[in-house]
């Protein structure tokens, strides 16, 4: 198992805001687990947004880029079966359609799930881009705030 705030601190620099971003891009750890490890360790709020925004919308965007290959290979994976996790974000983008998964992915499904669900739902590539870019930027900034807030609260920050 990753220990991402272990991995953060045994590091120093530029290669802990590095790691932030490797670390956003990774699903199932994105902006909602790195961004508050990343400042309750000491790390500057606004640089920590900065870099886990990037590595988690990045890889959004890699995997619209290769939506085709990435479609294909998860269809043979998964079969007929469906995830917990992929059924709420099918669900989510059937009754309020590409906006509800941009700003709910990231909270409820991950936001590769919910760019996936997007494109085989047939939303074009630009929408799912465009609602997931606004939706990752609406929760980072939510994420730093509340960090930095809470963290000012217990007196760790």
């Amino acid at each position: 198992m990753l220990d991402v705030g272990a991995t953060l601190e045994e590091s120093s620099g530029l290669i802990q805001y590095a790691l932030v971003f490797l670390f956003a891009a990774i699903p199932v750890v994105e902006i909602l687990v790195v961004i508050p490890i990343g400042i309750g360790i000491g790390l500057n709020p606004i640089a920590t947004g900065v870099f886990a925004f990037a590595g988690n919308i990045l890889s959004v965007y890699a995997l619209i880029l290769f939506q085709n290959r990435l479609l294909t290979w998860w269809q043979s994976r998964r079969g007929e079966s469906e995830s917990g996790r992929f059924a709420r974000a099918q669900s989510l983008w059937e009754r309020y359609g590409v906006p509800a998964l941009g700003f709910a992915g990231p909270i409820l499904t991950g936001v590769h799930i919910a760019a996936i669900v997007g494109l085989l739902g047939g939303s074009s590539a630009r929408s799912v881009a465009f609602w997931m870019t606004v939706g990752i930027a609406v929760w980072t900034v939510i994420f730093v705030f509340g960090s930095v807030f809470g963290f000012s609260l217990l007196g760790i920050i």
